[in-house]
């Protein structure tokens, strides 16, 4: 017969064992109810893009726009332009979560309709020794939510529906439309207004609710920066959109200039205070 020190010598080394492989369980089922959030979102992105491709304008719309629009969509269309419903991407590179100083190493995936304002956004980022954040907003069908959790389990930052988050969102889906410039096409959810020579407005209607961003485009006709049109509130949990984008590394995808790379911040006091800065790795449009 096993001494009773020894039994309870063998027990309390199994105990913490045991509460660990618990823990470690929870946690696996949270992160997967987690991603089956994610996934069940990116489906909605897709639902809303069903009934509304991108659009494909006649010469008279396009001979309609303002000058440096019509250089721009000469740059990013050297082949027709045709119907899109979605894009996916997936990115890398840093980001800054709100209120800190320091940049981590983060991936990230979209689900992008095309041709009506929906997205989901779904990033990665350390946070420090075995622990990660998986943080992701999604807008559909005029909504949005935003959440970020440790270990894609307990839930840190959590944001809802509200008319600013909504119009941020709207801006949001405005600022990536570079990714996808059939989106930026007349006839669709965008309409432009001339500024000056190498500038534009950009101004997105959807569920009753506008946002604008300032397109400035490069000699060549790409876009290099968009940029809003006020001050961002830099005390807020969120990045939201950011105020400010600028495209860079232009190459020729499905027909389309697509810019890979980009540096994405907020914006007050004519300071840019960058976020998230990297690179696109891949993308692919869903006819």
């Amino acid at each position: 017969m096993r001494p009773p020190r020894r039994r309870t010598l063998i027990l309390a080394l199994a105990l913490p064992a045991a509460l660990a492989a618990g823990a470690a369980a929870a946690v696996g089922i949270a992160a997967a109810r987690t991603e089956a959030t994610i996934t069940a979102h990116a489906d909605a992105v897709r639902a809303a893009a069903m009934p509304a491709p991108s659009p494909v304008p006649d010469a008279a719309a396009i001979a309609a726009l303002p000058d440096p629009v019509r250089a721009y969509l000469r740059f990013a269309f050297p082949e027709p332009p045709r119907p899109l419903r979605t894009v996916t991407l997936a990115m890398e590179g840093e980001f800054r979560r709100p209120r800190t100083e320091g940049f981590a190493p983060t991936t990230a995936e979209q689900t992008i309709a095309v041709g009506t304002p929906a997205l989901l956004f779904a990033a990665t980022t350390p946070v420090g020794p075995g622990l990660w954040a998986r943080a992701y907003d999604v807008f559909a069908d005029g909504d949005m939510e935003m959440k970020a959790k440790i270990l894609s389990a307990v839930t840190v930052m959590e944001e809802r529906a509200n008319n600013e988050l909504n119009r941020i969102s709207l801006r949001r889906w405005l600022l990536e439309s570079p990714l996808y410039p059939a989106a930026l096409l007349p006839g669709g959810p965008v309409r432009w207004e001339a500024v000056d020579d190498r500038r534009a407005r950009a101004v997105v209607s959807a569920g009753g609710r506008e946002a604008s961003l300032i397109a400035t485009f490069r000699p060549d006709g790409s876009l290099e920066r968009f940029d809003a049109e006020a001050d961002g509130d830099l005390g807020t949990p969120y990045h939201g959109s950011g105020e400010h984008v600028t495209r860079t590394d232009y190459r020729l995808v499905d027909g389309m200039m697509i810019p890979m790379g980009f540096m994405i911040a907020r914006a007050a006091g004519g300071t840019l205070y960058p976020f998230w800065r990297g690179r696109v790795t891949e993308i692919a449009f869903a006819p």
